[in-house]
């Protein structure tokens, strides 16, 4: 069974993400590394601990990552984050507190540590800025040759950004990592809004959650309808939330979902253009051996997925 790392700044779709991960029966998520974004870094580490033990699941660990951009000395959320995710993250819904901590380990650790235990068998799914696999990747360079595959939800190729014309939030938060990432030779696969923003989800999804009569069903409702409503004023044309994390996740796990471009990539650091990912023009006759993206999704079957696997997780959490 392959093992899976979740990488998250812990708002709603990366706790959807988190669901699907114990939803699939291919994977065993080993832990959860935190970052910051959608959250500062520890209110999102507290999210993954509280959601974590909501499902059923205390034995997943919880790793601290970096808690700012590799260029700066801080971060702080933006409005339109909050106004997304709630100001927990996790659409302003209360869920009681995990009785854990996070672990001793660094989230930069952990994942050098479990490529060197996993090595192929292991699949990093990042939905947060790259600041922990980069961070990891310079301190251990060897592990691009050694882990199986990183899945990123970030960047766009053939669509426009959502915090600019070109520019994808997670991508934002620290282009430098992400450039690293796409130029280290690890095998990276980009889930960006090409593909996301055409996996959506309506109330009529969230109020199957809601009837199912659990804690878990009416938490993933609560917090989904919040996400769903933002959606209504930030992007009223999709009709519903983009499903942006699980989707990682899902390709992770199914490549088979998505069609992928093979593609030497970069993300442009300087100009109007900065936080781009675009096709690495100093590298078009290279083999693209590592990186791709994702260009095309079987929406149906994802979404079919989606529902059945994270519906059958709540009705047996409790």
């Amino acid at each position: 069974m392959k093992k899976l790392i979740l990488d998250l700044d812990t708002g709603v779709d990366d706790a959807l993400a988190i669901s699907y991960a114990l939803g699939s029966p291919e994977v065993e998520l080993i832990g959860i590394t935190g970052t910051y974004g959608n959250v500062l870094l520890d209110q999102g580490v507290r999210n993954a601990l509280a959601i974590t033990d909501l499902l059923g699941h205390p034995e997943v660990k919880v790793y601290k990552g970096l808690p700012h951009s590799s260029t700066t000395d801080s971060f702080e959320v933006l409005d339109i984050s909050a106004f997304i995710h709630g100001e927990n993250g996790i659409g302003d819904v209360d869920i009681p507190d995990s009785p854990r901590q996070p672990e001793i380990e660094s989230a930069v650790d952990f994942i050098i540590d479990a490529v060197k235990a996993y090595g192929k068998d292991l699949i990093y799914v990042p939905t947060g800025p790259m600041t922990n696999i980069a961070a990891a990747l310079k301190k251990a360079p060897e592990i691009k040759d050694e882990i199986g595959n990183i899945v990123l939800m970030g960047g766009a190729l053939t669509v426009p950004g959502n915090c600019n014309a070109c520019m994808e939030a997670n991508i934002s938060q620290d282009p430098e990592a992400a450039n690293e990432l796409f130029h280290s030779g690890a095998p990276v696969t980009m889930v960006g809004l090409d593909v996301t923003l055409r996996t959506l989800l309506t109330y009529k999804e969230t109020q199957q959650w809601r009837d199912l009569g659990t804690k878990a069903g009416s938490f993933l409702a609560d917090m989904t309808d919040f996400y769903i409503k933002a959606y209504e004023t930030t992007s009223p044309h999709l009709g519903g939330c983009g499903l942006h994390d699980p989707l990682a996740v899902a390709v992770a796990i199914d490549p088979s979902l998505v069609t992928l471009l093979p593609l030497n990539m970069k993300v442009d650091l300087e100009g109007p253009t900065r936080g781009r990912t675009i096709g690495d023009e100093t590298r078009l006759s290279e083999p693209a051996d590592t990186t791709k993206a994702a260009v095309q999704v079987d929406v149906p079957r994802f979404l079919n997925e989606f529902m059945t696997r994270i519906t059958n997780l709540a009705k047996a959490s409790e």
